[in-house]
């Protein structure tokens, strides 16, 4: 029992309720470092992918991907940042907390536009595609009207919008590796630009 009551100085106990949790300065500590440390593999990830584009659709793919994850970082570095040592600027806090929650939302978006946009995933893909950045759009609207009130509704955004996509894999095509159909296909045409 001695071991539990020491880690006790790392994490808070949960949030009460519909609460939202307080982290200890350890947490926020760990927060800030470990987010701002990807802040510039992200933005240099993105100039790779964009640079490695073969094509047009390949660097939209590659922006939209690695604005998602550049964002997440930024903006969860500047909320940690902020209510761990601002603690006067209760205001722009609340602000920064609903950004963050906003800004993982279009991550997992952006997370799953590579591969609903460059792979020939079957019919289902193409309502994916758009699924997936009307439920970060959703997301958004449910934060700036009820943000913090019900987390179980939050937590049934995130997991829908991390799992249904996943479903295009019923859809696709099944390909035998002993037959031509292995081959790579042409992209889908999406977007005329």
């Amino acid at each position: 029992m001695k071991r539990v009551n020491s880690f006790q100085r790392f994490m808070n106990s949960r949030a009460a309720g519909n609460g939202r949790y307080q982290p200890t300065c350890y947490e926020h500590a760990a927060n800030c470092y470990t987010h701002a440390l990807l802040i510039v593999p992200a933005f240099v990830g993105m100039a790779l992918l964009h640079r490695l584009s073969d094509d047009r659709w390949e660097r939209i793919t590659a922006w939209v991907y690695g604005m998602g994850l550049c964002g997440l970082f930024l903006i969860s570095t500047a909320f940690h940042i902020i209510s761990w040592k601002k603690s006067h600027m209760r205001n722009v806090e609340h602000c920064f907390h609903m950004c963050d929650r906003v800004v993982i939302y279009f991550f997992i978006a952006a997370s799953y536009t590579p591969w609903l946009n460059l792979r020939e995933l079957g019919p289902l893909a193409a309502h994916m595609r758009w699924f997936v950045w009307l439920m970060a759009a959703a997301g958004t609207i449910y934060v700036f009207k009820y943000h913090e009130k019900y987390k179980l509704v939050e937590l049934a955004f995130y997991l829908t919008m991390g799992f249904f996509p996943a479903l295009v894999v019923t859809s696709m095509v099944e390909r035998s590796p002993n037959s031509g159909e292995g081959q790579l296909h042409e992209r889908p045409k999406m977007l005329q630009i």
